[in-house]
């Protein structure tokens, strides 16, 4: 049931070995440029999973919603100390270090592929969407770690968690996502995907993502409300 989800760890721990090994021999004005060409692709990443939406109202309604949410619980803060500690007891000194293992897990947590991965492990399993997403999060871990170094590497441990835990709920969680809910869920995540592309594009320019992560699952709350609705009316 976790094979895919373990071998999606493994292959963010591996792209980001080699991408920090990389990164020692690499000028500050290469890691630099690299870090700007991924940035922009994560950005056109972020921009096609957020035009899928087909309810704008709900996007909007999900994002304030769950940066309400995430406000409360102080998700960025809780982040950031857990990438803090990872770096005063990993980072040897590496300034980079916190900033992309949030950056990194971020990224690869959020999008339909980690859900709907997850969920055909868990169901059926197979793990043929999480084995697709582990060569794209290996290479990708790789690139960004050439230039944030070996805290990418250590965003394997919240994916392994979260994806783990919703193979495990597959059957509860599966009859919940239809494709509705999936379609809007994947537009407020592309959006987030969008914000994490710009805040690594300029480090004064800081959007909380994770504190807008409830935004997710609040996606999934406003379409079956407006379902409801509609279905009353």
């Amino acid at each position: 049931m976790l094979l895919g989800t373990t071998v999606n760890a493994c292959t963010i721990i591996l792209g980001a070995t080699v991408g920090s090994l990389l990164k020692r021999g690499l000028p500050e004005n290469i890691k630099s440029t690299v870090l700007q060409g991924v940035t922009l692709t994560v950005i056109l990443i972020g921009l096609k999973m957020a035009f899928e939406a087909q309810r704008i109202l709900i996007v909007a309604l999900s994002l304030v919603s769950g940066g309400f949410i995430g406000e409360l619980l102080k998700i960025e803060d809780h982040l950031n100390r857990w990438g803090q500690a990872l770096e005063n007891s990993w980072g040897q000194g590496d300034k980079d270090f916190a900033r992309g293992f949030v950056s990194a897990s971020l990224i690869f947590c959020v999008g339909a592929m980690a859900i709907m991965g997850s969920l055909e492990s868990g169901l059926t399993g197979q793990h043929t969407t999480l084995l697709v997403k582990s060569l794209l999060d290996g290479v990708t871990s790789m690139i960004l770690a050439s230039s944030l170094g070996w805290g990418v590497a250590f965003s394997a441990i919240p994916v392994f968690l979260y994806q783990g835990s919703i193979a495990l709920a597959a059957g509860k969680l599966s009859p919940l996502l239809n494709e509705g809910v999936i379609r809007e869920m994947t537009a407020t995540g592309g959006l987030l995907i969008l914000a994490i592309g710009l805040n690594l594009l300029d480090s004064r320019f800081k959007i909380k993502v994770g504190n807008l992560l409830p935004a997710l699952f609040m996606a999934a709350l406003w379409v079956y409300l407006a379902m409801g609705w509609q279905g009353g009316r």
